[in-house]
């Protein structure tokens, strides 16, 4: 890889690492808003309930939901364990996401005795022209002992 292609991966993870903790502001603001400004309008997104949604605006409106009940007064905390590029204009972001602060969660969903909802996040970035776009939101639980590898 030549120093150019070196300069590039690292601007363009630097963006990424912008956008992404972007998300964690706006989540602890509560601004659903703010936190879906970076989802291409025909994003995949599947939470970490199993459900899956098509589109910026269900994505907005489900963050909108859960942001001003459950979730409401939580903060988000985003570990980035690798940013891959699988060409030079789509990345792969595998992130630790912690939902701290949880009191209480909806029915048949076990409150975590530490308020802290943990999970393993997959984003998938798109580059159009110079702007990043996250084309896929993908959250599941975390198993117990994957923390960190």
């Amino acid at each position: 890889m030549s120093s150019t292609e070196l300069g590039q991966d690292s601007a363009a993870k630097a963006q990424i690492r912008s956008i992404v903790a972007e998300q964690v502001t706006a989540w602890d603001a509560g601004d659903a808003t703010a936190f879906a400004k970076d989802l291409a309008p025909d994003a995949s997104f599947t939470n970490s309930f199993g459900m899956v949604m098509y589109g910026a605006a269900l994505f907005t409106e489900r963050h909108r939901e859960i942001l001003a009940t459950f979730y409401k007064g939580t903060t988000k905390h985003h570990a980035i364990r690798q940013i891959r590029f699988v060409t030079p204009d789509v990345a792969i972001v595998d992130i630790d996401n912690e939902v701290r602060g949880v009191k209480s969660m909806p029915a048949g969903i076990v409150t975590p005795p530490d308020g802290a909802m943990r999970t393993q996040l997959m984003q998938v970035f798109v580059r159009r022209g110079d702007r990043w776009w996250i084309e896929a939101y993908h959250n599941v639980p975390q198993a117990k002992g994957t923390r960190g590898g």
